[in-house]
């Protein structure tokens, strides 16, 4: 049932914040410290748990795989309600570790793209419009 994935999805969100929380009183600020990735690194680790045991049908995967599609703008919203504007005022810090995080991820691309194996290339746009076309006519 897609309302089982929506609970794992719940109990991962509850225990991530509870994770983010304490790691904020552990390091002494008053924040939430990673509270969202803590829970969808749980999640993560959960579902393929499950899947291996067989344990998490389809239904139950829909569930999760609604909330994963609004996951960045749950992230946003949540980004949004802590204090960016003193963050910035507060000094170059925050501004230092944002450039820093986009340049590491600029640096990961060119190491993450030679993982795996080299797929198949798509086919042209043109092809893949004709046969968009015929598939049409022919209903």
């Amino acid at each position: 049932m897609v309302i089982y994935g929506v609970a794992a999805l719940a109990v991962c969100m509850l225990a991530g914040t509870f994770t983010g929380e304490l790691i904020g009183v552990v390091v002494g600020v008053d924040a939430n410290v990673g509270g969202v990735g803590f829970a969808m690194i749980m999640l993560v680790l959960v579902t393929h748990q499950l899947r291996r045991k067989g344990k998490f049908p389809e239904a139950s995967e829909q569930g999760v795989l609604f909330w994963s599609a609004m996951y960045i703008p749950i992230v946003i919203a949540m980004a949004s309600a802590q204090n960016v504007v003193k963050a910035v005022t507060g000094g170059p810090m925050a501004i230092l570790a944002g450039l820093g995080a986009v340049a590491g991820g600029f640096a990961l691309v060119p190491a993450l793209a030679r993982i795996g194996e080299p797929g198949e290339p798509l086919e042209p746009l043109e092809t893949l419009q004709t046969l968009g076309a015929d598939e049409k006519q022919e209903v």
